[in-house]
């Protein structure tokens, strides 16, 4: 590749009469399918020093987290060659200015990619490093498909999953895992052509069909990323396993509902409460205090089996090596839908769900996925040990828990429709277990809608809920947050009542 930085290279549309060959061109005569956007003949993507260069710094979109830097180590801190002739992505590396220390960035989820210098410079680099790679961009509705830096498909995307269902495809770095020409999924009860899957839950395909052959409304909630057909066969005869895939979305501005914070007598160590909506703390103790959390490690357990399960599968039961649940359901099974595994482990707080989901992806790496899953987030007061909170090793603050709710809140909110033991509106078959008890409401309370609670003997009562409160006459969603309680129930109450008190007109 020659270096030519002050050159920039024009992503050529249909239109143009004399495309030229080149990194982040369009070749003419690619696949494209029917595309109904064309790309810009303005759009310019500019090249930089091939062998190592900076991208511009992001604000982190998570609360807490400082200001972070990224940067892409260049040929001497990685190869570009690897098997099925996919270019191997560059190490990024992101960089806390204040504590200096650096983490890989992995696979998965990254509200990082959210921010669109952050995206585009990363796109841009893996253009000029001559990468293969797929670019998604929800905030325009389009996907391209680069070969070794050169632009060979542009498509509409004419569908996504329904926000905060399992099929929303977050912003992230991912890579394609799987490829099927037609797969039926049972939740949305229809096929899906063309389908590549990454990350484990999350696809891209063309135009789902019912069994009986019928096309499924514009309105289906039940799929992942939708293309037409003939762009979905485009890009399914291109792509290999193991192609990088880049997605970007926005995170949904905040409002400007004010609060002034205040700090109530209350006798438990750790408590929080704050509106999850524009992020005012209404009441805190040690933001960053570390405690043992119990059974709210589900949440991050429910979090990672969404991210990197087949939900739409079966897995086998693995006894006798089960742990004791209070309500014990797996033993004379074989295998359960994770759907129906994610209710027993949030309704039901069910130790042998949590396993189980576990041992499906292999308990070990299921646990680091955890673990990474929290440095994403930004928490770094956090470890987890075990993926049912059993083990006391597992700790956080109730700053990191609050960062895991609004994740949880703003990208994964079935976790919590589950948790209030409702039916989740994008699933349109019901779990495999009746009559289940759910431990995570509070007495007497009405205005609980969703949360997760947790009792040892080493944390004592741990409880995360979400309430509607109405405040000056409008609705707000408060989030209250409680490790070593004697009284949770009580303290929920006293936290809730206070903030009533203080902000009710």
């Amino acid at each position: 590749m020659e270096e030519n930085s002050d050159k920039p290279l024009r992503l050529l549309s249909f239109a143009d009469d004399n495309p030229k060959n080149g990194k982040g061109m369009l070749i003419p005569g690619a696949p494209t399918g029917r595309i109904k956007k064309t790309v810009s003949t303005t759009e310019t993507v500019v090249a930089k020093p091939k062998s190592r260069f900076w991208l511009r710094s992001f604000q982190a979109s998570f609360a807490f987290v400082a200001v972070l830097a990224l940067v892409i180590v260049g040929n001497s801190g990685y190869s570009l060659v690897s098997e099925a002739n996919v270019a191997s992505v560059p190490q990024i590396t992101i960089v806390d200015p204040y504590t200096q220390s650096s983490t890989a960035l992995e696979y998965g989820p990254h509200a990082s990619f959210s921010k669109v210098n952050f995206f585009n410079d990363t796109r841009d680099a893996f253009i000029e490093e001559g990468l293969t790679f797929v670019e998604v961009d929800l905030t325009k509705m389009q996907l391209r498909f680069f070969a070794k830096g050169v632009l060979m498909q542009s498509a509409e995307i004419l569908g996504v999953g329904e926000s905060g269902s399992w099929w929303e495809t977050p912003s992230g770095l991912y890579k394609v895992e799987q490829k099927d020409e037609r797969s039926f999924t049972t939740i949305g009860q229809a096929y899906l052509p063309w389908r590549i899957t990454f990350q484990g839950n999350f696809t891209i395909h063309g135009w789902p069909t019912y069994p009986d052959g019928q096309s499924v409304k514009a309105d289906f909630s039940g799929g992942g990323i939708r293309l037409n057909d003939e762009s979905a066969q485009a890009l399914f005869e291109n792509v290999r396993v193991g192609t990088p895939i880049l997605v970007h979305d926005t995170i949904a501005a905040s409002d400007n509902f004010v609060y002034q914070p205040q700090v109530p007598e209350i006798d438990t160590p750790h408590y929080f409460i704050a509106d999850i909506e524009n992020g005012t703390i209404l009441a805190a103790s040690d933001l960053k205090a570390q405690a043992p959390i119990a059974s709210l490690t589900k949440l991050m357990t429910a979090v990672v089996a969404a991210e990197n399960i087949d939900l739409d599968s079966r897995v086998q039961v693995a006894s006798p090596h089960f742990v004791t649940s209070l309500i014990p359901r797996l033993s004379e099974r074989s295998s359960v839908s994770v759907y129906s595994l994610l209710q027993l482990l949030l309704v039901e707080s069910s130790n042998e769900a949590a396993e189980t989901l576990a041992g499906e992806m292999g308990r070990e790496e299921f646990i680091e996925a955890m673990n990474a899953k929290a440095r994403q987030l930004g928490m770094f007061d956090t470890k987890f040990e075990d993926p049912s909170g059993l083990d006391s090793g597992n700790v956080s603050s109730v700053g990191d828990l609050y960062k895991l709710t609004k994740y949880i809140y703003e990208s994964r909110s079935f976790i919590f429709e589950i948790t209030a033991n409702e039916k989740v509106p994008t699933a349109y078959v019901s779990g495999e277990f009746d009559g289940l008890v759910n431990f995570n409401g509070v007495e007497g309370l009405s205005n609980f809608i969703g949360g997760k609670v947790g009792e040892t003997n080493a944390a004592g009562q741990t409880s995360i809920t979400l309430h509607k409160i109405n405040f000056q006459g409008v609705d707000r969603i408060v989030v209250v947050i409680l490790l070593g309680s004697d009284s949770r129930t009580a303290d929920v109450r006293e936290l809730i009542k206070y903030v009533e008190n203080r902000y009710q007109s």
